[in-house]
């Protein structure tokens, strides 16, 4: 329900969320994440951006660079999530704190509680690498999509630093066999 409400809301982002769960769940199927917990991922994947139907649409599809206020606005957008999440209560509420820290980095100077590492939860992590992946391969109201090997280079480039390499690795598997499965 959740999920038809973002894509009801706000189209981009709904088909753009479908797109991070089905990489999510190949990428922690690459890493050995047992099949029972990844019901979990699905949705918190499926959800990781419900906190942007309060962000308003002026500001989600600005054509150009956001300015500082407006990109405070929208770093809100996980907070705002994971509080939706924590309100309607049950399996949602156990998936808002994933959903509160897709955007925290490895490094640990993402937001909004600047965790580092191993202190980001691993489906965060997760949902991070794959966000990132999908959002540099479309298209999107401020750049074109970019090329497959593009976004590959780029998230190996921030390897260590903005994603976990761990994740960053297997998403490239991930991507080279669904190019070899693609050309057979």
């Amino acid at each position: 329900l959740l999920g038809g409400i973002v894509e009801a809301d706000d189209e981009p982002t709904g088909v753009h969320s479908l797109g991070v769960v089905r990489l999510s769940l190949a990428v922690a199927v690459e890493l050995g994440i047992g099949k029972s917990e990844l019901s979990e991922l699905e949705y918190a994947a499926l959800l990781h951006d419900v906190g942007k139907i309060k962000i308003p649409k002026e500001i989600l599809h600005k054509a150009g660079p956001l300015s500082e206020a407006e990109w405070t606005v929208m770093r809100t957008h996980s907070e705002l999530g994971a509080a939706m999440l924590e309100s309607v209560g049950g399996m949602l509420a156990g998936i808002a704190p994933v959903v509160r820290h897709h955007h925290e980095r490895w490094d640990g100077d993402g937001y909004p509680d600047g965790l580092k590492a191993d202190a980001i939860p691993l489906f965060s992590r997760i949902i991070a690498c794959c966000d990132t992946f999908s959002a540099m391969t479309a298209d999107r109201p401020y750049s074109a999509a970019r090329s497959v090997a593009d976004a590959v280079a780029e998230v190996e480039r921030v390897a260590g630093s903005q994603l976990d390499p761990q994740v960053v690795a297997a998403l490239i598997r991930v991507a080279a066999a669904s190019r070899l499965a693609r050309a057979a």
